[in-house]
């Protein structure tokens, strides 16, 4: 019983000792229990304590950074843009309402057409891959990684390193010391641009689908940030491209290859025909006759021949209609202090190194792009307010449109051919009012040494110019394609230095003058000659209907830290009504990317019946593309398409590539097709042929 009442005391009472001589020992026993019992609930208190402490941790605000916000946005973008290609994916082709219409592969094979000429397909500027073969301790881990194209993951894994070797040397326009970044090659250099994101893909497999493969299909990659005799003094990319067509023409049964390029690449296969028939050690040897006996036909798409106006934008401030959008919208993302990004900086950088977009400036001067007073595309209405896109007449002709009723709308005299202009008022002034430019006002005065040290690491070549030079570029007022020249040779003299050894923008007066015999020339269709190939076809191939940048209002920077870019384009400037002005970027007819006069005009008239830009009489013909956008999701980017890479999946046009390279004429698939105002801007021009 005596034991019972200790162990009740033990559990529900404060324990007490006893005395007695004879318990003793039950009484050291039940010391140690409660001791045992005492520890037990010391560590159940200070659990809870624990527990309470982590509970109110736990509620305390977390601090959130800008940085935070948006790798959330970039994380949210691109988990939906994966959940929305899943879903794409796992729809049926059999849903009603939704069924996948029969490519154009699949129906022309149907209708017996078959592979006949080879193919060779040639990437424009950013589209290829890129992949590293030798670099900086930085980028150990990524030996023939893509660098470009792709993922992209390296961006945000290590960005200073992945700029340090998407860069060329500042000097040479070349490899920097200990870098070796080259093209990737095959069809998968430019099948894709990003997951998901097609650039030749379908194309491709609308060409497989007639009987096209390896042995009769070609991607010829090649490194689209140098210039283009570069890529053979380097990588000997034009040779390569030379043999291959030889290999192909020999291997095929002796017939003559259709060579498909886009963009920038229609320009450095131009290049490629004066390079293949000059004697070496400047050219490929190839012989008068070379292009005669191995090319049929010249499929070129979205061609950007006389140049591209965003082209000037990049170069002048890293900027076009899109980043200045986002910047007008977002400034703190691309120009915070606080977060020291300086992304426009970077991209400034990192491009004035690559002499390709130097290649891209536009061609031809006043005389193509108009001046104060005149541009080839005045009097046309843009529609932007209703619908965001042009609305041409579409009109089928295989004349030569000479005489037909203009599609334009005359609503307001728009001076286009004033490229930048410092000001809303200053774009639409009579040229009266406007100061004359000499370029010999323009003088550069570095900034002093104290001013450098304290500058940001990034460099740009506005941190060797003086806030007084900077302040005369805005008081010129108004540059076009003449001055603007000029003007970018004052801000970027060490860029243009180095690419105007390889590139030339003017108008040749005397073709037969040795000196276009050199190839800075060769990539510009206004100081060259086609090859003497009267049995060769050029096509023109691109998309209308979309609003294309082609001039611009800036604006002094108000951020006048050092080293950052001082001019930024006036997203405040918009027109009334149809005008063509929309935040501070005057549009006109075009893909997207190239305006319809870049992309047009050398098959509408420089090289249309024998010129002396054409003297073998090449047939050119002109196929536009109505752009018209997608339906529906599911639809993708649009099977009638007209943007400057989604019509790479437009069913018109790779219908039309698959026919020619079946062995069809220019005639055979309806000659002209024509849209836009074309013929009426050419007539305009005048330029001596």
């Amino acid at each position: 019983m005596a034991s019972i009442l200790r162990f009740r005391k033990l559990c529900y009472v404060e324990p007490v000792k006893f005395q007695s001589f004879g318990s003793q020992k039950i009484d050291q026993k039940l010391d140690k229990k409660e001791e045992a019992v005492n520890d037990i609930l010391a560590a159940k208190k200070l659990f809870q304590a624990n527990n309470k402490k982590k509970n109110y941790t736990k509620k305390q605000p977390r601090e959130w950074r800008c940085i935070d916000s948006c790798c959330w946005v970039i994380g949210y973008l691109c988990t939906t843009w994966w959940l929305l290609l899943l879903l794409y994916s796992c729809f049926p082709a059999t849903l009603p309402g939704f069924q996948v219409p029969e490519s154009p592969g699949v129906r022309l094979k149907r209708e017996g057409l078959t592979s006949l000429h080879p193919v060779v397909l040639v990437p424009g500027i950013v589209t290829g891959g890129l992949e590293l073969w030798a670099g900086k301790p930085c980028s150990e881990g990524l030996f023939r990684k893509r660098l470009w194209g792709g993922s992209f993951t390296e961006i945000f894994k290590r960005p200073s390193c992945w700029l340090e070797h998407l860069s060329l040397h500042s000097e040479t326009g070349l490899d920097p010391p200990g870098i070796r970044v080259r093209a990737v090659p095959g069809l998968v250099a430019a099948d894709y641009f990003a997951p998901g994101y097609f650039v030749w893909a379908v194309l491709i497999e609308n060409l497989a689908k007639i009987g096209y493969e390896g042995k009769n299909m070609y991607m010829a990659a090649y490194d689209w940030r140098l210039s283009f005799q570069n890529t053979e003094i380097r990588d000997k990319a034009l040779s390569r491209l030379k043999s291959k067509i030889e290999l192909m023409y020999v291997t095929n049964g002796y017939k003559k290859v259709v060579v498909v390029p886009h963009s920038m690449g229609v320009i450095y296969f131009l290049h490629f025909l004066k390079w293949v028939e000059t004697p070496p050690p400047m050219g490929g040897g190839g012989g008068p006759g070379w292009c005669a006996k191995h090319i049929k036909a010249v499929m070129n798409i979205g061609p950007a021949f006389l140049g591209v106006p965003k082209a000037v934008g990049n170069m002048f401030s890293a900027e076009g209609k899109d980043v200045a959008y986002i910047r007008a919208m977002a400034p703190g993302v691309l120009d915070s202090e606080i977060l020291g990004l300086q992304t426009l900086e970077h991209v400034m950088r990192v491009s004035r190194t690559w002499d390709s977009t130097v290649s891209l400036l536009p061609k031809g001067g006043e005389t193509i792009w108009g001046n104060l007073d005149w541009s080839p595309e005045e009097g046309h209405a843009c529609h932007l307010g209703k619908k965001g896109n042009f609305r041409p007449s579409p009109i089928e002709n295989n004349a030569n449109h000479s005489d037909r009723k203009s599609s334009f709308q005359i609503k307001e005299k728009v001076k286009c051919g004033r490229m930048i202009s410092f000001g809303k008022v200053e774009s639409q002034l009579p040229s009266s009012q406007i100061p004359s430019l000499d370029p010999k006002e323009f003088s550069r005065t570095s900034t002093p040494d104290n001013m450098k040290s304290s500058c940001r690491e990034v460099w740009t070549e506005y941190d060797e110019m003086s806030r007084e030079s900077i302040r005369k570029v805005a008081e010129k007022k108004v540059y076009t394609a003449r001055t603007l020249l000029d003007l970018l040779r004052f801000v970027a003299p060490k860029t243009m230095r180095r690419a105007e050894t390889h590139f030339s923008h003017g108008i040749a007066d005397n073709l037969d003058d040795p000196k276009y015999d050199h190839y800075k020339y060769w990539s510009n269709p206004l100081e060259t000659k086609l090859p003497d190939a009267p049995d060769m076809e050029i096509y023109c191939l691109y998309g209308v209907g979309i609003p294309t940048e082609r001039s611009y209002v800036y604006k002094l920077s108000p951020n006048d830290r050092c080293k950052s870019i001082p001019f930024r384009i006036d997203t405040s400037a918009d027109g009334d009504g149809n005008s063509c002005l929309r935040g501070g970027v005057y549009f006109v007819d075009g893909d997207g990317s190239v305006p319809v006069l870049s992309a047009g005009f050398t098959c509408a008239k420089g090289w249309r019946g024998r010129t002396r830009f054409n003297p073998s009489g090449i047939a050119t013909y002109i196929r536009e593309y109505q752009h018209k956008p997608p339906a529906s999701l599911l639809e993708g980017r649009g099977l009638e398409s007209g943007a400057h890479v989604d019509i790479m999946g437009n069913v018109a046009l790779i219908e039309d590539v698959l026919r020619v390279a079946a062995g069809a004429s220019g005639a055979d698939i309806g000659g002209d097709r024509i849209y836009s105002d074309i013929i009426r801007m050419s007539e305009k021009i005048n330029l001596h042929l």
